[in-house]
């Protein structure tokens, strides 16, 4: 861990390394991310969005405990100011740098020095070279670090993300739940299982009671799964069940995606999650196939509610098939 930085961190297991990052994935539909890997190049998609965030509104929302989020490009991202320097929560895309780096100033003049991301995925890791070349150090799991370092391939979208370069690797990793303290805030990271993907983590920022839950979960619509990178239905319907329990019944919940919530939301979230597992389970043990399964309209109480997002109803009961 860099000697330097004003982040104290205690843990029940601790790694600080300086191993590889790299690759992260935009999540689209198949057809935007048909490409040669031995191209060397990003799927068109991350182009794609790259173009799109160049431009983009980034909306700053307060909320309590000196925190704000950004909204507007990639994921949402969460920012603790203070005398010890900004602590960022995920990164958005690269491109929107001029307009984070405009919201993060309006927010106060404090530099950046620690960035946490919550799992390997592009849009919430494609700021992280230009974050860490203003001096932040980068926390994740020890498997974000691995995704990171390393090709990873998304099959439902026929994509291979190329590793980011070295200077976008996390520094410090671990492998169970830690916490950090800094600005006089204490933040607890804990990992879950399987879930999203396998390299997930929530931050609890304690004094605030402010969770942000990455990408397991996103409100109001229904998520992605990425089995390619060890994401599973049952450890989504887990990871909800864990972030219902974190804090109390008045925690501020920043999702991955969309807008900033609670828990009655994410418990409307949870019995979606359970009830379309199981209509679509029964359906596979029928000896369904799995367009025979979604023929079934197996989503269909909920799509109204839930399928205006990215992954259309289709698209849902092929990933809940994939993993019952």
């Amino acid at each position: 861990m860099n000697t330097q930085s004003s982040l104290s961190i205690t843990r029940r297991r601790f790694l600080s390394t300086t191993a590889a990052t790299a690759a992260a994935a935009c999540l689209t539909p198949r057809s935007l991310f048909a490409q040669d890997a031995q191209e060397a190049q990003p799927p068109a998609m991350v182009v794609q969005a790259r173009a799109a965030a160049a431009t983009a509104k980034i909306t700053t929302q307060k909320l309590r405990g000196n925190i704000s989020v950004l909204l507007g490009s990639g994921g949402n991202i969460a920012v603790l100011p203070g005398p010890q320097g900004k602590l960022l929560v995920d990164t958005g895309i690269s491109t929107s740098r001029p307009q984070i780096t405009e919201a993060l100033a309006a927010i106060s003049a404090d530099p950046i020095e620690h960035l946490i991301n919550t799992h390997w995925h592009y849009d919430h890791t494609d700021g992280n070279p230009w974050i860490h070349s203003t001096g932040a150090t980068i926390i994740a799991h020890e498997k974000t670090r691995f995704r990171l370092s390393n090709p990873q391939t998304i099959a439902i979208f026929n994509a291979t993300f190329l590793p980011l370069p070295a200077d976008a690797r996390p520094t410090v990793t671990f492998a169970d739940d830690h916490t950090l303290e800094t600005n006089g805030t204490t933040l607890h990271l804990q990992h879950y299982d399987p879930a999203h993907t396998d390299t997930d983590i929530a931050v609890h920022f304690t004094d605030a009671d402010i969770l942000h839950t990455g990408d397991t979960w996103f409100n109001g619509v229904y998520p992605f799964i990425d089995y390619s990178t060890g994401g599973h239905i049952d450890g989504m319907i887990r990871a909800t069940q864990r972030n219902l329990a974190t804090g109390t019944t008045s925690t501020i919940l920043i999702p991955g995606h969309g807008p900033v919530g609670n828990k009655a939301q994410l418990s409307e979230s949870l019995d979606m999650l359970t009830a379309i597992r199981d209509k679509v389970a029964a359906l596979k043990k029928q000896g369904r196939t799995i367009d025979e399964a979604i023929a079934a309209k197996p989503t269909a109480q909920y799509d109204e509610k839930f399928g205006k997002g990215f992954v259309k109803p289709d698209m849902f009961a092929r990933l809940i098939y994939q993993g019952v």
